[in-house]
């Protein structure tokens, strides 16, 4: 390991100027549904990361070859969602300028759509979102809110044509709601690898952002979220997936949703920095 300080995660270490990759919290989970928690997920995730090696056997790549800083946490995230996501916009763009490629570490949901928004500004009608997920977040408002978490990809198609929408693993959600999303985006339920090679046949250049929801996973694997939803994929699922997104143009991306109260083992955290450190190799120059 290249330190000892579970604030950061491991190999994490390169001064922010010269980093190609920043890793950011975003510990804000105001805009759940059902279980709150997600705010810790950063600092859990970061803790858990030490259980990992810097070194993947799947791309034969470690993370010390990296260019690779963890900035801590966004500040400024109160329960005022508005508040919260203009600090999150106002973080995300201040990255954008530096160039750097962000890795934000949510958080539940909600925090994709002022980061999305920001990269939105740069690539416009261009920027394509890929989304893996057990929900849709399809929805108008939920709750009273329409920046729930349930309503994340309904709000950034308010500004992103939907066709630009590219949503794996979905297999939840009301008829509403489903019916909607299908006929909107670039819908794949239930298998993830059948079916990710629809991006390699975007143009190459083609800006992806990529969100992962931490329950597009089966909770036998990611127990530790708000709202778990059975019959997902694996985790080893997962990492296929993103692998197979070698030589895309991910610009930026989150993974959201981790909720460290509803899993003492601590698997669903040192999964997602499992899922951190295979995304960051394969994003890396």
């Amino acid at each position: 390991m290249t330190n000892n300080d579970l604030s950061i995660f491991m190999a994490a270490d390169t001064p922010y100027k010269s980093a190609d990759i920043i890793l950011a919290g975003v510990p804000f989970d105001a805009a759940c549904s059902f279980r709150p928690g997600a705010k810790f997920a950063p600092g859990k995730i970061r803790e858990m990361s030490y259980v990992l090696e810097e070194y993947s056997i799947y791309q034969d790549r470690s993370l010390l070859d990296v260019s690779f800083c963890d900035v801590g946490n966004i500040g400024g995230l109160d329960d005022d969602i508005g508040k919260a996501h203009s600090a999150i916009a106002k973080a995300v763009s201040g990255y954008l300028k530096d160039n750097k490629l962000p890795v934000l570490i949510g958080g539940d949901h909600s925090i994709s759509i002022p980061a999305v928004s920001e990269f939105f500004k740069i690539y416009g009608k261009s920027l394509v979102v890929v989304q893996l997920d057990a929900h849709a977040d399809f929805r108008d408002g939920y709750l009273g809110s329409p920046c729930s978490h349930a309503s994340v990809i309904r709000r950034i198609a308010d500004f992103l044509p939907a066709g630009n929408i590219y949503q794996f693993g979905i297999r939840s959600g009301s008829r509403e709601e489903i019916n909607d999303a299908r006929s909107a985006t670039n819908f794949f339920s239930f298998s993830v690898l059948d079916n990710i090679h629809h991006i390699k046949d975007l143009p190459i250049l083609t800006p992806i952002y990529i969100t992962i929801d931490i329950d597009v996973l089966d909770p036998a694997f990611a127990n530790g979220t708000g709202t778990p939803e059975p019959g997902g994929i694996s985790a080893s699922e997962l990492v296929k997936a993103l692998l197979a997104l070698k030589g895309c143009n991910i610009v930026g991306m989150d993974i959201v949703e981790v909720s460290p109260p509803y899993d003492d083992s601590g698997r669903t955290a040192v999964t997602a920095a499992m899922i951190i450190r295979e995304a960051v190799l394969l994003i890396s120059k």
